[in-house]
């Protein structure tokens, strides 16, 4: 092979792969919508892209709105029944093999996978508080956008 040739090669074999490195790097949440999730979820925090739990969870955490994590989070029932639907037509699968629902994000295996590299001291920030506080670090979190490139931690 002449070095013309293998030129060639090797410049398209690296613009292939930087762009599935980018592509990789640039994690887009699927964007499912629905108005009402977005108004009552997004109300009082980041209104949580479906997929992020499996629907066993939705359906627990929708049964449990008066005792959403400490808070009474109760909608009426044709409110709650149009977000849960929403929330089973958009959910992730179910990865784990517990038979208990997991009910926080921050619980999931993806979650503590892609975190495993954050410090505590992060966690503790008083503009972060908790783990459950996407918008404090993720710059694109309410478009359902959590590229790294769109990090910015808190100081």
């Amino acid at each position: 092979m002449n070095s013309i040739k293998r030129f060639v090669i090797l410049t398209l074999t690296t613009t292939l792969g930087v762009a599935s490195l980018n592509a990789m790097a640039d994690k887009r949440i699927a964007a499912a919508s629905n108005q009402t999730w977005k108004a009552e979820c997004g109300s009082c925090h980041v209104a949580y892209p479906p997929s992020l739990l499996p629907a066993d969870s939705w359906h627990v955490l929708m049964s449990g709105l008066d005792k959403h994590f400490g808070v009474d989070a109760s909608v009426d029932a044709k409110t709650a029944a149009e977000i849960d639907s929403f929330l089973q037509r958009n959910a992730g699968r179910n990865r784990g093999t517990s038979a208990k629902p997991i009910l926080r994000i921050t619980e999931t295996a993806w979650f503590r996978h892609e975190h495993d590299e954050v410090g505590a001291s992060v966690w503790k920030n008083p503009k972060v508080k908790t783990a459950s506080n996407c918008a404090a670090c993720h710059t694109g979190a309410e478009q359902g956008n959590y590229s790294e490139r769109g990090i910015r931690l808190p100081r």
